[in-house]
C-alpha cells in the first residue's frame, strides 16, 4: 500500500515555509492506519521490543496500537507537569531555545528492551531526549520507529547509533 496517498501535505502550516505532513488522513482510513501500524508491529517483533515508548502526542497515536497488537506495555513521554507521579526529566535543544520531556521514574525496568515509536523523525531532538530518559532508567533502546522521516532535516544523524525504521520518507 502506498501510504503517501493517505498523507495530506499542508503548505504554510503552522507557519510560512513549512510543508506539514498530516497523518490524520492515514488515521481516518481504517485499512491505511492498520497497514501503517502493522509495519511497525513487524519491526517491533524483529527487534524484540518488550515495551513501547511514545512521545506526546502523536507518539501515543502511533505507539499505543503497536503496544496493543503486541500485548506489551506503553509508556508515555510528556511535557513537564502532565504526569501524576515521580518523574525524571530531560532538557533538549530546539532551533531557538530548549524544551523538556518527562517520564514516570519507574516506567522502564533495568534491562528492558524498548522501542520508541513516533509519527515523525525531523531534527531528532525529541527522540534523542526520549532515548536519554530510557537509558537513565537502565532500559535498552532496541530501535526507533516512525511513520515519516523528513530526510533533509537529518534527524537520523542525531540517533545514528540506534536501529531506525521508517514507513515513509520525504
Amino acid at each position: 500500500m502506498d501510504l503517501k496517498k493517505y498523507v495530506t501535505v499542508v503548505e504554510g502550516w503552522p507557519k510560512e515555509g513549512i510543508s506539514f505532513k498530516d497523518i490524520t488522513t492515514i488515521m481516518d482510513n481504517g485499512p491505511a492506519y492498520k497497514y501503517a501500524t502493522d509495519q511497525i508491529v513487524e519491526y517491533a517483533k524483529k527487534v524484540g521490543a518488550e515495551l513501547i515508548v511514545g512521545p506526546e502526542a502523536r507518539g501515543f497515536i502511533t505507539g499505543c496500537p503497536v503496544a496493543y497488537a503486541l500485548e506489551i506495555g506503553f509508556a508515555p513521554v510528556r511535557k513537564p507537569g502532565k504526569l501524576p507521579r515521580e518523574v525524571i526529566s530531560q532538557e533538549y535543544a530546539l532551533e531557538y531555545g530548549t524544551n523538556t520531556l518527562t517520564m514516570h521514574s519507574d516506567a522502564v525496568k533495568p534491562g528492558q528492551k524498548v522501542l520508541i515509536v513516533d509519527d515523525l523523525l525531523a531534527t531528532g531532538g525529541t527522540v534523542e531526549a526520549s532515548i536519554k530518559l530510557i537509558e537513565q532508567m537502565g532500559g535498552e533502546v532496541v530501535g526507533c520507529a516512525f511513520l515519516i522521516e523528513l530526510e533533509d532535516l537529518k534527524g537520523r544523524d542525531k540517533i545514528a547509533k540506534y536501529d531506525i525504521f521508517t514507513v515513509m520518507e520525504y
